[in-house]
């Protein structure tokens, strides 16, 4: 059960049905809400003991993120749910979508009734159509069960989710610009302040969490907030899901307590693929700065001891890549996925990402100058910190680390024309 959380049904045939997810107790506690009159401060504190983190990226603590909006605010509030996914790398919440989907539902509609929102939308990325099937399908056995809508089992509270599909836009996993595409709107981030708790969906209080974060509500209450505490870490509770890819022999999807050595996830994987040596980690999905070998396997998998070696843990996408990587070619490729997804509200960032590109499809091509690399390195800081949303540094992040840590090989590139990853 410790490895369990947002997997939990997994063991069981069509472990998306409702029949599965209540054979593991799913909806009892939301019923017990109910039965018990359980307040919305005693959840929050709950959640609070539980140190749970957004598992979307920001790890901000959920108990504390939950307490912005008032249940007593007047006016209508809205709950969303984001599983837009877009970061490359990362292929966890599909898979809760698929295998779990009414764990995310019961775990909104929670949040719903801690905040008074009597409507949700839980917004899901265009190209995962099972997803989209699956939690739509639940969605119409929740409704039946009355376990969601009107006069939810007697209690006099309402409650209506409904699942949108979005068109694949990177930008729309920022959660200003998916409120804007809720709306019908552009996909362009929205300045902050005001933040959504204020100001959000159609100008009224909103809460955001990601697919998973919301997932792991239900199995808290549970089982209680200390309970999922000391499956991790102080400031570091519970289990996360890491998608793991690159050259492994196993990549997948990994639920395991935080505070899990890297070593032992790389074991998990089935360790480098061919036994090649491990060269480099990209810990939290393509916009977290890339670490060293001898960086990561000192590390434990956690938000507080990635950040403390200069990375972030982000979206829990862990990017193997064993010692025949070419480092140029790989920040080619990063670049050019930030500068096609740049929505282009901003100028740094809407200049920026595409000329950090053409300088290192320069240099890739055996054209470059060493100059180029100072070059690209003052455009990606003129980028950094100077955007609306943070896909500026999204995309600069990863030049800067890589210069940080392998220059040597864009370098190789520029006066030698060959990586000296081709040299082993």
């Amino acid at each position: 059960m410790a490895n369990e959380i947002c997997f939990r049904t997994l063991h069981l045939d069509t472990s998306w049905s409702l029949e599965a997810y209540q054979s593991v107790g799913g909806y009892s506690v939301w019923k017990k809400i109910f039965t018990d009159n359980i307040t919305p401060a005693s959840i929050i504190d709950e959640l609070k003991l539980s140190s749970l983190r957004g598992r979307g990226g920001a790890g901000f603590p959920t108990g504390l993120k939950w307490s912005f909006i008032s249940r007593g605010a007047p006016g209508q509030k809205y709950i969303v749910c984001n599983s837009d996914e877009g970061e490359p790398g990362t292929f966890k919440d599909r898979d809760i979508l698929r295998f779990n989907p009414h764990q995310i539902i019961e775990g909104i509609a929670i949040a719903a009734y801690v905040m008074g929102a009597s409507i949700g939308y839980h917004y899901v990325r265009g190209e995962f159509f099972e997803g989209f099937e699956r939690i739509e399908n639940a969605l119409l056995e929740a409704r039946k069960l009355g376990l969601i809508g009107k006069n939810i089992l007697g209690s006099g509270f309402d409650f209506e989710l409904h699942n949108v599909s979005g068109a694949g836009a990177y930008i729309c996993g920022e959660e200003t610009a998916l409120m804007e595409s809720i709306e019908g709107k552009k996909g362009f981030p929205r300045f902050k302040p005001p933040f959504p708790a204020n100001y959000g969906v159609y100008g009224r209080p909103t809460n955001i969490n990601n697919t998973e974060t919301f997932a792991s509500v239900p199995v808290i209450l549970q089982h209680g907030g200390k309970w999922f505490l000391e499956l991790g870490k102080p400031n570091n509770g519970g289990c996360k899901i890491f998608s793991v890819s690159g050259h492994v022999n196993a990549p997948g999807n990994y639920e395991i307590p935080l505070g899990t050595p890297f070593a032992k996830l790389l074991e998990m994987a089935g360790g480098m693929k061919g036994g090649r040596k491990l060269k480099a980690v990209i810990p939290g999905g393509s916009s977290a700065p890339v670490l060293t070998a001898h960086q990561m396997l000192d590390l434990t998998m956690d938000y507080d001891a990635i950040s403390q070696a200069g990375s972030m843990l982000g979206s829990g996408a862990v990017i193997i890549m064993d010692e025949t990587t070419c480092m140029v070619k790989v920040l080619l490729r990063i670049a050019h996925f930030y500068a096609e997804e740049s929505c282009g509200q901003c100028t740094p960032c809407r200049e920026g990402t595409g000329w950090m590109f053409r300088i290192l499809q320069r240099i890739e091509a055996g054209k470059g100058s060493l100059k180029d690399l100072d070059q690209v390195l003052e455009i990606a800081n003129g980028i950094s910190g100077r955007t609306i949303c943070a896909l500026g540094d999204a995309a600069a992040m990863p030049v800067q680390s890589f210069l940080k840590h392998f220059r040597d090989e864009f370098e190789s590139y520029i006066n030698h024309q060959q990586c000296l990853a081709q040299t082993i």
